[in-house]
């Protein structure tokens, strides 16, 4: 009766060993540098700020338009602010007057 034995080879134990290697390096650098990783954290914190100050203008923003709205629906049209709004909007006035557009143009 004959029997084979076969010599292990030295590159044979360190094939598991090398393959631990390789995923763990990818999942650690991944775990690092990845669109969720430890440095995203603050991209993501500043974009948070910059979303935050946006939202807060659009809120003053919200509020002028809320007040003026609140002035024209209460049932009795202010006819200053009507009249100014129709001047600013068709862009006339009377030959007797003279108009200076103060503040932010649009």
């Amino acid at each position: 009766m004959r029997t084979k034995f076969r010599k292990r080879k030295a590159y044979g134990r360190l094939v598991v060993p090398f393959l631990s290697l390789i995923c763990f390096s990818y999942f650690g650098f991944h775990a690092l540098h990845g669109a969720f990783g430890l440095e995203s954290a603050t991209h993501l914190e500043e974009r948070r700020i910059e979303l935050e100050r946006d939202l807060a203008s659009l809120v003053a923003k919200r509020e002028a338009l809320e007040k003026r709205v609140a002035l024209m629906s209460d049932g009795s049209m202010e006819a200053d602010m009507l009249d100014e709004r129709a001047r600013y909007m068709l862009n006339v006035a009377r030959k007797d007057e003279v108009v200076y557009f103060v503040g932010k143009s649009n």
